[in-house]
């Protein structure tokens, strides 16, 4: 059973469950990862939204970077990453993020930003550039991008994004419709679906992913009818994680999902199709992407080859007859 809180209760005045307490983070590892994005100016989601895992995925040297500054222009109820006017794009941020990422030896990477709609193109062209410098600069390192949903500028931004050749889209539907109006004032859902939609036709071989919180007051009919959204659009990938309110001044959290839930949410999940699911409390959209990707990878090409022996059989077949 699911741990409601009572009315009026917020996050930093709540003692968080069991199944949330993580580490502090001590390694060296850690401190070596943190010491190189200092070094070449790089923002971190991990740092910026207070992400739960920094600890063990630093420990691993996995990073998901935060491209195009650290302040973002939208002021979502459930975002940590702060609010205002970004200053200007860095032209050497590519350059940056890609020596960040042959000096961790990633075989995965994760780009992501913030909200940029001051620029005329969302930041799309920034996107590009990142993915080119990493395929120039490390040609094995599949990548993976998670993007706003460029509102207002959405076409000409996304297939730019597409064109360059990610390995998975991510973009985050984050809540259910009902709360879009408090959690997500200044995006729509249906404008996140058609982005996810968009790249999917414009790629098929592009991965796509999205994901969402829970515990901000959502309903399980309304987290199912998302999910068949979803793979209207045909998401391949979705992740369920727990919200945890950063400040006593965001969306308040409602309850605490238990571990139980999770799993149930994920078996309803993988039976409506998806590829790949990943829900638990402490799930986020980057944690164990690589891992992630390459078990959808494995099982993409499991199918191809299950097809292609069908197909071969109904071939040998017709020329028995």
């Amino acid at each position: 059973m699911n741990e409601i809180l009572p009315v009026g209760e917020t996050t930093p005045r709540v003692r968080k469950p069991d199944w949330l307490r993580v580490r502090a983070p001590t390694s060296l590892a850690f401190s070596e990862t943190r010491a190189l994005m200092r070094r070449l100016k790089l923002n971190t989601v991990c740092e910026e939204a207070a992400c739960p895992n920094i600890g063990e995925c630093w420990s691993q040297k996995h990073a998901t970077v935060m491209i195009l500054g650290d302040t973002c222009t939208r002021a979502c109820a459930f975002c940590n990453v702060k609010t205002g006017m970004p200053g200007p794009v860095d032209r050497d941020e590519p350059a940056h993020v890609a020596e960040a990422a042959a000096a961790l030896g990633l075989e995965h990477i994760v780009i992501t930003s913030v909200d940029r709609d001051d620029l005329p193109d969302g930041g799309a062209s920034q996107f590009v550039k990142v993915i080119q410098a990493l395929r120039a600069s490390s040609p094995a390192t599949t990548i993976e991008i998670l993007t706003p949903d460029f509102r207002n500028k959405m076409d000409r931004a996304v297939e730019a994004i597409v064109a360059a050749g990610p390995d998975v889209y991510n973009h985050n539907l984050e809540t259910v419709p009902r709360l879009y109006p408090t959690i997500r004032p200044g995006a729509r859902y249906y404008h996140s679906l058609r982005l996810l939609d968009r790249v999917k036709a414009l790629s098929p071989r592009i991965f796509t992913k999205s994901g969402v919180m829970v515990g901000l007051g959502e309903t399980g009919q309304e987290l199912h009818q998302v999910w068949d959204d979803m793979r209207s659009a045909g998401v391949d990938f979705l992740t369920v994680g727990q919200y945890l309110q950063p400040t006593p001044r965001h969306a308040p959290l409602v309850e605490f999902v238990t571990p139980q839930s999770f799993q149930a949410y994920a078996a309803v999940a993988r039976s409506k199709g998806f590829l790949q699911v990943a829900a638990s409390p402490l799930t986020r959209s980057s944690y164990h992407a690589g891992r992630d990707f390459a078990e959808m990878q494995a099982k993409r090409n499991a199918e191809a080859a299950r097809k292609s022996a069908v197909g071969g059989a109904a071939v040998a077949g017709a020329g028995a007859a």
